[in-house]
């Protein structure tokens, strides 16, 4: 398959958001029981530097001519589809019709592109724990060349994020909005789970529910579960990140009963957050999608590997952020944060640490800390990649393999734990010698602490995907266990509110 390249080629769907990959192998999350983390390192949350406030030289503009001020107008015009402003069908702005010579017309095209490049967010709308942020833009001198130069159609085309998940998930917006606006779907009456054997009103109101949003389904409307019915109850499964077991149980319909409104704002949410991302993401990248709990590695735009991860529990979340793997620590010792060591180990005895690998260390000016040697019982496992990062959040090997076999796998105090670290390192390791075929396993074996750098330090991409689509616009949806959707989401609506324009008319001045 094609993929993006740092020409500007837009990567295929099944790649947007990871989260895709993770589908389509069933490598998805939810909710199952509990299990007791292995401790790893805390978030440590500290707020980032961003200021995109960019002086734009006063008016008067350059003078548009009545053809560029109806394409700006047009331009205007789209920006709900691009879940910038509100579903016209649902808002109360009346268009305005402006002029060519109207300089509430520049101020609007000026907002608009601000937030279509950039994002819709100021400073203060971020939380600490949203690391990734776009670079500043001011779109003022780009606009001034395409009106003089008359090429300002090619300007508002290189606005949106250059992504064919972008341009999909706007797709899935417009579909989601006809949905919404058609009156939802059904929703599944509360009752024992729906499979083999069932029948009855809850059949039936599952087959016409799992018909809205799968646009492939023929499912007719017998009140008898049968084996069709059982296979779209699958493919509802894969698309929601649920064990596909063909069964309709209670996580599925309470996926399936999530309000198409609430649906709209998940990809509202995640289109903003493809704002955030560079223009040209590095060829050699590794990417992380939170929400789903997987990474997958590029080498040259292409996945060479995909695994499951573990991700930070609610509470302890995963930032988001861009940084740069630039070594790697064969059989590492773990120092204990304060807090983990305070709230979760010392508790546990003396005889627990001492059993556990754990020593005591004493700290200049008074205090001591903690430390687990290296081995086969430490909590890092046998492999770290060290990349710089405010929050003091890493990738590691684990102890505690079970967790892997989970379809909930957010269970870290925010570090991101991998299924096949080694596989991974030595991916990260080529082109240096002295770690080709069998050395990195051979160093773990050996048991002593080395740092092994890369020869090329790798992009690492910490992303948070709960809403990716395919090319014809079919959502898939994973859990909000953060609560950064909604955020976000409220968040896009407020600074829509305050724009200066939200929407024009095209026919004035045209």
């Amino acid at each position: 398959m094609s993929s993006l390249s740092n020409g500007g080629m837009r990567m295929p769907a099944w790649l947007a958001g990871i989260g895709a990959a993770a589908l389509m192998t069933g490598l998805a999350v939810a909710p199952v029981e509990s299990q007791v983390p292995v401790p790893d390192a805390p978030m440590t949350v500290m707020p980032l530097p961003l200021d995109r406030t960019v002086a734009t030289p006063p008016l008067p503009a350059p003078t548009l001519t009545s053809a560029q001020a109806k394409l700006l107008r047009q331009m205007l015009d789209g920006a709900s589809a691009h879940g910038l402003t509100a579903d016209p069908a649902k808002s109360s702005v009346q268009p305005v019709a402006l002029g060519p010579d109207d300089p509430a017309l520049i101020g609007a095209v000026m907002d608009h592109a601000r937030a279509l490049h950039a994002g819709r967010l100021t400073k203060a709308d971020y939380l600490p724990a949203w690391g990734l942020r776009p670079a500043a833009y001011d779109p003022w001198p780009g606009f001034v060349a395409a009106v003089t130069q008359d090429r300002l159609a090619s300007w508002i085309a290189s606005l949106p994020p250059p992504y064919a998940g972008y341009d999909a998930l706007r797709r899935g917006l417009t579909t989601y909005r006809q949905i919404e606006a058609s009156g939802g779907w059904p929703v599944v009456p509360a009752g024992p789970d729906i499979g083999p054997g069932s029948s009855g009103p809850r059949v039936v109101a599952l087959r016409k529910r799992l018909a809205v949003e799968d646009k492939d389904a023929d499912l007719g409307t017998s009140d008898k579960f049968d084996t069709k019915l059982a296979e779209h109850v699958r493919r509802a499964q894969k698309r929601y990140g649920l064990e596909p077991t063909g069964t309709a149980g209670q996580q599925t319909l309470a996926a399936l009963n999530v309000p198409a409104a609430q649906r709209v704002r998940q990809i509202v949410a995640n289109m903003e957050r493809w704002r955030w991302l560079p223009a040209d993401l590095p060829a050699d990248r590794i990417q992380v999608n939170i929400a789903a709990a997987v990474l997958t590695m590029f080498k040259g735009d292409t996945p060479v590997t995909s695994m499951r991860a573990v991700t930070g529990r609610p509470g302890d979340e995963t930032p988001m952020l861009q940084s740069s793997i630039h070594s790697i620590v064969i059989n590492p010792p773990w120092n204990v944060p304060q807090s983990i060591a305070k709230k979760e180990l010392m508790p546990k005895g003396a005889a627990y640490l001492k059993r556990a690998g754990f020593k005591i260390i004493p700290l200049d000016g008074g205090g001591t800390r903690l430390q687990q040697k290296p081995g086969e019982g430490n909590s890092l496992g046998r492999i770290k990649f060290d990349f710089d990062n405010p929050y003091g959040v890493y990738l590691h090997d684990t102890s505690s393999r079970a967790t892997f076999s989970r379809y909930a796998r957010m269970v870290s105090h925010g570090c991101v734990r991998l299924e096949r670290p080694v596989d991974l390192a030595e991916l990260a390791l080529t082109g240096d010698a002295k770690w080709e075929g069998d050395a990195v396993q051979a160093a773990i074996d050996k048991g002593d602490t080395v740092r092994a750098r890369l020869p090329q330090p790798i992009s690492v991409y910490l992303l948070y995907w709960t809403a990716f689509a395919s090319a014809n616009g079919q959502v898939s949806f994973r859990a909000d266990p953060y609560g950064w959707d909604d955020t976000l989401a409220n968040k896009v609506a407020a600074s829509a509110r305050r724009a200066p324009v939200v929407t024009a008319s095209v026919s004035g001045g045209a």
